[in-house]
């Protein structure tokens, strides 16, 4: 990767992914390929891979708390994210972070239109179980959804996502430019996950992660989720309450 920023003038999409060789993908074709080609955007994929630690280059940890999958490391992300901020504004308004997240922000026109007017983003690609949450809290990470299904990987939303941000910069598709506004099974959104060390920068994993209690373990994430799709999703949350004959207004003590 080349260590020197070239923001240039071009809007800029910077990919921390496991699988860099997945880009530019469609996105070099056709109409947006002409335009990355004529430096109108520019795309720099980064390979989470290189942060990794150890001979095999490991990314990831078994969850805090016990559960199936792995989850990315909050120090290897935040090597990667560090490493994507340079060179780029620190207000986020001109420069976007945006981990791909099932239980993300639903992704729409408004979204796309804000990001097209941005310098540039960063989008990270979450795989396995997902990202540790405190590394996404300490870069004040956006959470975006494509939608109310779940994908192997964040490489196929962050493409939908670059198409449908620079298809609004001005140039990119000429006179054929769009200006239209385009608008889970029964379930909340998941819970927050963290992973080892225990303590990174200055973030403790909650304590009942780590106290063995199964019981205890459950209902803190079983009332984290309900708060996350109560704050985040209210529609999910209302069609949650409805099947489970519960009120919406209801908070649970964690």
């Amino acid at each position: 990767m080349d260590e020197t920023p070239r923001l240039k003038n071009a809007w800029c999409a910077r990919v921390i992914t496991l699988f860099p060789e997945a880009f530019p993908g469609l996105l070099g074709e056709s109409l947006t390929g002409k335009a990355l080609k004529e430096g109108i955007w520019a795309l720099e994929p980064i390979d989470l891979r290189i942060f990794g630690e150890g001979k095999h280059r490991n990314v990831d940890d078994t969850p805090a708390g016990g559960g199936a999958g792995m989850v990315l490391r909050p120090d290897i992300v935040d090597a990667a994210l560090n490493f994507a901020a340079r060179g780029t504004p620190t207000d986020r308004d001109e420069w976007p972070v945006v981990y791909l997240s099932p239980r993300g922000r639903p992704f729409d026109q408004a979204m796309a239109r804000r990001f097209s007017r941005a310098r540039g983003l960063t989008l990270l690609c979450g795989r396995f179980e997902g990202v540790d949450q405190r590394v996404l809290d300490h870069h004040h990470v956006e959470e975006v959804s494509l939608g109310d299904f779940v994908l192997t990987g964040g490489e196929i939303a962050a493409q939908a996502l670059i198409d449908a941000s620079i298809r609004l910069i001005p140039r990119v598709l000429g006179n054929q430019a769009s200006t239209e506004e385009e608008s889970f099974s029964d379930g909340l959104l998941e819970h927050p996950q963290y992973t080892k060390p225990a303590t990174w920068a200055d973030r403790d994993i909650p304590e009942v992660l780590l106290s063995g209690h199964h019981a205890k373990i459950s209902s803190w994430r079983q009332a984290m989720a309900e708060r996350l799709t109560k704050e985040r999703r209210p529609d999910l949350w209302r069609a949650y309450c409805e099947t489970h004959g519960r009120d919406p207004e209801e908070d649970r003590e964690l």
